[in-house]
């Protein structure tokens, strides 16, 4: 296996499990310990890995209760374009995610917040508000099924016998 190969599937395993050891990971890809150490602490010095994360039930927090998808269309910048008005997005507390799309809107931002005002506020006095905003969607997430891959309920399991004619 190559340098490149290692590196990339080092990505797609902490992908799917990001408390895996190095030892775990090497034992996995049959390569050395050592090797994938280094290999990872090299991506976090790079900021290609940029953090670890735990998917969880986010009712266990409830200061972030309430969650929307807001759609926002923007009057990109001359110099800059999408970037500089995202960069001024990003560094909202009340914004968890930001992405650039294409389609009938501009970015997409994930917002968190502890009550249904505290977003409405956020988007009405801050975000609407901001030179460059042209207009913004709002839709509130009402529950989550899936996330990253993992489902946030197991399966019912259906226990009746099953009856054949």
């Amino acid at each position: 296996m190559t340098k490149e190969e290692i590196r990339r599937e080092i990505l797609r395993i902490l992908g799917e499990d990001g408390r895996l050891t190095s030892s775990q990971i090497a034992e996995r890809l049959a390569v050395d310990v050592q090797e994938v150490a280094e290999t990872v602490a090299e991506l976090e010095k790079k900021n290609v890995i940029i953090g670890y994360s735990a998917i969880f039930n986010e009712s266990e927090l409830p200061e972030s209760k309430v969650k929307a998808v807001i759609e926002v269309k923007v009057r990109p910048e001359r110099e800059g374009g999408f970037d500089k008005i995202a960069r001024r997005l990003s560094r909202f507390p009340q914004v968890s995610s930001l992405y650039l799309m294409s389609g009938g809107f501009d970015l997409l931002l994930e917002i968190k917040g502890a009550t249904l005002q505290e977003v409405a506020e956020f988007v009405s006095s801050k975000l609407a508000s901001m030179d460059g905003v042209l207009s913004t969607s709002t839709h509130f997430l009402l529950k989550k099924y899936k996330e990253a891959g993992k489902l946030m309920e197991e399966e019912e399991q259906d226990e009746r016998l099953k009856i054949t004619p």
